[in-house]
């Protein structure tokens, strides 16, 4: 044999071993970085560098090997990912997809975009790994919307329409970008994902957090009480190694303080420079660091629970207070505030409940005040709840003072009592004079989602959503009856 022969069958050997390490399924958390890093080109960051948060890699590996994982009757196969733009999601999502039409039978996956070019993205990252050498997993021809696997398994492109996801059965279903999603199509979405013996149905959702009042935000929050992972991670897990730069004389220094010299990504730091310097403060903490979102279109933006959040408790010694928003289908609030000697409003306690009756309202406030009746300094409300409904003859206002409940209210706008709030949350000398018990989770959360509309041409007056005014209108009626209950109405009926 000589030796060209010897060489082309050595080379023959090494590409069989290489086609067949291309259809071995990675059975480890490194055995699937390799496989990734050797047949698609990506190396995935696999180093978690903030606290609490995790590497590109964690999320991998759990979209990946959840479906092979035994016993996993209860396992919830569910995950949200939080990262920052060029963070690798979508390119990630699109390996995870291929993973699962290649090494799992029978696995349908549907992407569904923020918008039509969304979906596509992440479907021209398939495409592209497919070119990469997996053409003989394909049935027939790549097409536009979709394609087929030999194994039965199969990917489509979903439009962003209710239409478009009801009365579908699939294993799998990649949201990208759901911060643009519409919230209907999202919420009919939840639905598609059904498992087999073989496979768990599952949900991802992908995106930045550009608004605090957004819809990745509601996910994000309700990810812990459904035992959802939530894959976080920001610039700091994705950007290259820093290695022979002065951290002193490094435009990052502010916010890095070493950690690139940690890393293990790939976004190169000049470029991160560069995009730092054309971003603003806000935007460069919400779409890089992953810090919060951007309080751009956020009614109190200066509010801050690091400053305006602590525990704080019913004083015998200070005056009570109650304030009250009306609400059946959307939510009735009460608060219990008091204010203290230098002129500090302390919201003590919420009560916040949807579909109960007025007399349920307010037996319910009544066993939760910590003092009689007679000792309430003020109760104040909704002017509209005075009005006589048409069914029942009679007024929330009337019925609670029934009940013993002495109410007060006076006529104001929404823009007066919005600039009494702001101006407690930070006057004009600096200090703040607002304080909210951590008891009081749905006004905390209400006091950074509340939001004007993102279009100007839809008014000036923050937006009536039925989930974040309520508890803020509360908080608006104490400030604008506060010291000024003699031009109350507190007439009998």
């Amino acid at each position: 044999m000589t030796q060209t022969q010897v060489t082309e069958q050595r080379l023959a050997q090494a590409e069989s071993i290489y086609q067949t390490l291309r259809r071995t399924r990675p059975k480890t958390r490194q055995d699937l970085a390799n496989y990734v890093k050797v047949f698609l080109g990506i190396d995935v960051p696999s180093r978690r560098i903030c606290d609490e948060h995790s590497s590109p890699l964690d999320y991998l590996w759990h979209s990946f090997a959840g479906d092979f994982a035994r016993p996993w009757a209860a396992k919830n196969g569910d995950a949200v990912v939080w990262a920052n733009r060029a963070g690798g999601k979508t390119a990630l999502a699109a390996a995870a997809t291929l993973l699962d039409c290649v090494f799992k039978p029978n696995c349908t996956v549907r992407i569904l975009g923020g918008s039509g070019e969304q979906s596509g993205r992440m479907y021209d990252y398939l495409v592209e790994f497919i070119g990469s050498g997996f053409e003989e997993f394909v049935r027939g021809d790549v097409r536009k919307s979709g394609c087929a696997f030999t194994n039965g398994s199969d990917v489509e492109v979903l439009t962003q329409s209710a239409k478009s996801v009801r009365g579908r059965h699939v294993r799998k279903l990649r949201c990208d970008e759901v911060e643009l999603f519409d919230e209907d199509v999202f919420s009919a979405a939840q639905f598609i994902t059904h498992g087999t013996d073989d496979l768990l149905g599952a949900v991802e959702v992908i995106s930045t957090m550009h608004r605090p009042y957004g819809l990745m935000r509601q996910v994000v929050s309700s990810a812990a009480e459904n035992n959802t992972p939530v894959f976080k991670w920001c610039l700091w897990e994705v950007i290259q190694r820093c290695r022979d730069r002065s951290c002193s004389r490094c435009a990052l220094l502010e916010d890095c303080r070493g950690r690139a010299k940690k890393a293990c990504g790939y976004l190169r730091i000049d470029d991160c420079i560069s995009q730092m310097r054309r971003s603003s403060r806000a935007g460069w903490e919400s779409e890089m660091l992953c810090l919060r979102p951007s309080v751009a279109n956020v009614v109190f933006d200066e509010f801050d629970p690091n400053v305006h959040v602590r525990p704080v408790s019913y004083n015998a010694d200070l005056p009570l207070y109650r304030a009250l928003d009306f609400g059946f289908v959307n939510p009735f609030v009460c608060l219990w505030i008091q204010v203290d000697g230098e002129g500090t409003v302390r919201v003590i306690d919420e009560y916040v409940r949807r579909r109960a009756t007025v007399e349920i309202h307010g037996r319910q406030i009544m066993e939760r005040t910590g003092c009689d009746e007679s000792q309430v300094a003020g109760t104040f409300c909704d002017p509209a709840g005075a009005g006589v409904n048409d069914v029942t003859g009679t007024s929330a206002v009337r019925e609670l003072r029934g009940l013993g409940i002495a109410l007060r209210y006076r006529r104001s706008s929404i823009g007066e009592g919005i600039e009494l709030i702001r101006r407690a949350i930070r006057s004009a000398d600096g200090r703040s004079r607002l304080v909210i018990s951590p008891r009081c989770g749905r006004l905390i959360e209400a006091m950074q989602c509340y939001h004007y509309a993102d279009r100007p041409d839809t008014g000036e007056l923050p937006v009536k959503d039925g989930l974040y005014d309520h508890p803020i209108d509360a908080l608006r009626y104490f400030f604008v009856n506060y010291r000024k209950t003699d031009n109350g109405v507190g007439r009998s009926y």
